[in-house]
């Protein structure tokens, strides 16, 4: 059995080589993932309803200082096709993604939930920081996950890369949404520029700590025109690997991003090897892109968001022997 409850096991995890952490840790992480989860790959849809956002976060390709980039909201009826066209491939969740948009009016977004929950679809739902009074219309409107990463653990890092809102800010929403019956996702960056190892392994306490229905999360990948894109390059793919079986023997019944790069960037993340990588680290999740492709090219919160269809998840379950799962989560 893997021991990995404190800092010092789990520095010893992330340093130990890694032909070693494949035989024993990431080993584990799949023994743990088939028995918390039926060794089920969890297909949802995904809709990215905006791409405009207020905030100017140094990392994120839909900053609102990229004048470069066609912005799009898709309307209320078209959320609710959209939704329709995942129901009629057999996907009951949904997943609404979106900058912190405040021009998309919060009464329609309202509307277009309860519609889709009324189709019998579970919402998770992505749209930055809210007041707590929306948190709890949200909640009342059907919404079943609420996804808000707290990207930074250490504070200090927080409010240099996130400079249109705060660590305290944050932390603070995403408390409030634990207050609520809407389970809560969230998660880190993996490896971008300047991260510690400390940093690193506070994330992964952190995620322990709040308890997460689904850790969102991939390697740093940068965003073209972005300042945090001029420090570095993509973060290392096996350190995300490594985080992957770690959390998952921390928090076994939660669910995993398997959305990750490969060693061919083009491919964005939807690279069979990077895909196959995560899920042989303890993976389960995958996503179905409901946008056409002229608008999915300009939901760029990286560069390369390349999300496939149903038929990819297909094939990378049975690539990673394991169950499509497309029922909603129980």
């Amino acid at each position: 059995m893997v021991k990995l409850s404190t800092k010092q096991e789990i520095k010893e995890a992330l340093d130990m080589p890694f032909s070693e952490f494949k035989e024993t840790i990431m080993a584990e992480a799949i023994k743990v993932r088939k028995e918390a989860t039926d060794n089920s790959l969890y297909t949802t849809a995904m809709l990215g309803y905006t791409n405009h956002c207020k905030n100017q976060c140094l990392y994120c390709g839909m900053r609102a200082g990229n004048t470069k980039l066609p912005r799009y909201r898709i309307p209320p009826c078209d959320i609710i096709s959209s939704a329709q066209n995942a129901k009629d491939m057999g996907l009951e969740r949904m997943f609404l993604i979106a900058g912190e948009d405040r021009g998309y009016k919060f009464d329609d977004l309202l509307g277009a939930i309860k519609e889709i929950t009324k189709m019998g679809l579970q919402v998770s739902l992505a749209g930055g920081e809210f007041t707590d009074s929306q948190y709890t219309e949200l909640e009342d409107a059907g919404v079943y996950e609420y996804v808000l990463k707290f990207e930074m653990s250490h504070e200090d890092t927080f409010n240099r890369l996130n400079p249109s809102t705060n660590y305290k800010q944050r932390m603070a929403a995403i408390e409030k949404i634990k207050s609520t019956k809407m389970l809560l996702a969230s998660g880190n960056i993996v490896d971008y520029p300047g991260q510690t190892q400390e940093e690193l392994i506070d994330d992964i306490m952190l995620m322990k700590q709040l308890d997460i229905s689904w850790a969102p999360v991939i390697p740093y990948m940068p965003a073209a025109g972005t300042p945090l894109a001029e420090e570095g390059g993509r973060g290392n793919l096996e350190t995300s690997f490594r985080q992957i079986s770690i959390i998952r023997n921390l928090l076994p019944k939660a669910r995993y991003t398997a959305q990750h790069p490969g060693e061919d960037p083009k491919l964005g993340v939807s690279a069979e090897d990077g895909n196959l990588g995560a899920l042989n680290a303890g993976a389960d999740t995958l996503f179905v892109d409901l946008l056409p492709a002229a608008q999915a090219q300009n939901f760029s919160v990286i560069d390369n968001r390349i999300v496939l269809g149903l038929d990819h998840a297909k094939k990378m379950a049975s690539l990673a022997g394991m169950n499509i799962n497309v029922k909603a989560i129980k």
